[in-house]
């Protein structure tokens, strides 16, 4: 991420064309909105346009616009994203799903600043920066057929990849703070801040869904507090294949081995069934076959959360239960 934000830096003052890519949820919407307030062309529009959400029939209309009598329907002329976006930014979400006789007009704008409204006889011309996003390998679409390469070198000029953020796992805990914050705010809660524990756990998961999913996370955490949130879906840990260091006479040690994938599978189990019974350990001891001390022992050991979250269980019982003592 400072990469991103050194190559952010050097590009947000000059007007020419951005290529974001990431997967779905690492912020390229974020990160477009960011260019252009720290642009020169900060005063002007952020125009959005999302092409996979726009049928493609009704894309051509909504990005050029239309002179009255164009179309039957068309009672009178309406311009579109472009020429909305005039001294300021157009920002196109999901690039890869444009039209590829779409692809050849937005070539054009690329290339002189001209674009014709659907019926109109005469170009306008638009000054505005482009900026796209794409959650997919558009050289891999080229070779598909499916998009123009000469487009491709246009948008191309300066290229940012948004990293997943299972690949950025030391922003977790800065992310999930500055989120608290958030929906402390707009909810109007006081919701504590993450335990150490806590943040082990999310720092441990694979989020496929990235910051987006991370945030619906920590919005589920403010209002409904750690224990739904964390049975609100399954909390599982990243799937990445267990590393092992193999010495350098290249021995393997299985027994080493054997007890790593034993300790990982326990610790799964463990959490499922927790979660299933909202936390309760003595249930899940019972349902474990394991006496409450050993199970204390094994989540302690496990690095999960030692305690429930005392809100909840306060009321019913004036006397919550004690972990037992460290020598059991």
């Amino acid at each position: 991420m400072q990469s991103v934000r050194q190559k952010t830096e050097k590009v947000w003052a000059t007007n020419v064309p951005l290529l974001i890519q990431g997967e779905n949820g690492t912020g390229k919407e974020v990160l477009a909105g960011l260019i252009h307030a720290r642009s020169p062309w900060s005063s002007g529009p952020f125009v959005k346009v999302n092409c996979a959400a726009i049928p493609g029939t009704l894309l051509e209309s909504e990005l050029f616009g239309y002179q009255k009598g164009a179309f039957t329907g068309a009672n009178s002329s309406k311009p579109g994203r472009v020429e909305m976006a005039h001294r300021g930014t157009l920002f196109l979400n999901e690039i890869a799903e444009l039209d590829p006789s779409l692809q050849a007009k937005l070539l054009q704008l690329l290339q002189d600043g001209h674009f014709c409204r659907i019926g109109d006889q005469e170009d306008k011309r638009v000054e505005c920066r482009v900026i796209c996003a794409t959650n997919r390998q558009l050289e891999r679409e080229i070779e598909a057929g499916s998009f123009r390469a000469d487009l491709f070198y246009r948008i191309n000029v300066i290229n940012i990849y948004m990293p997943p953020l299972r690949e950025r796992r030391e922003d977790i805990a800065l992310l999930a703070d500055y989120f608290l914050s958030h929906f402390n705010n707009a909810f109007q809660r006081n919701a504590p801040p993450l335990s150490k524990e806590m943040i082990e756990l999310l720092e441990q998961r694979s989020w496929p869904g990235n910051i987006r999913e991370l945030a619906n996370w920590m919005a589920r955490y403010v209002i409904l507090g750690p224990e739904e949130a964390l049975c609100a879906e399954p909390f599982e840990r990243s799937s990445a294949p267990l590393v092992v260091d193999i010495p350098k006479d290249g021995t393997i040690p299985l027994k080493h081995i054997a007890k790593q994938a034993t300790r990982e599978v326990e610790r799964n189990l463990i959490m499922k069934v927790l979660q299933d019974n909202h936390w309760n350990r003595r249930k899940a001891a019972q349902i474990l076959s394991i006496s409450y001390r050993a199970l204390f022992y094994k989540i302690r050991q496990a690095g999960l959360a030692p305690r429930r979250a005392r809100h909840r269980t306060a009321t019913a019982n004036p006397h919550p239960e004690q972990p037992p003592p460290a020598s059991d």
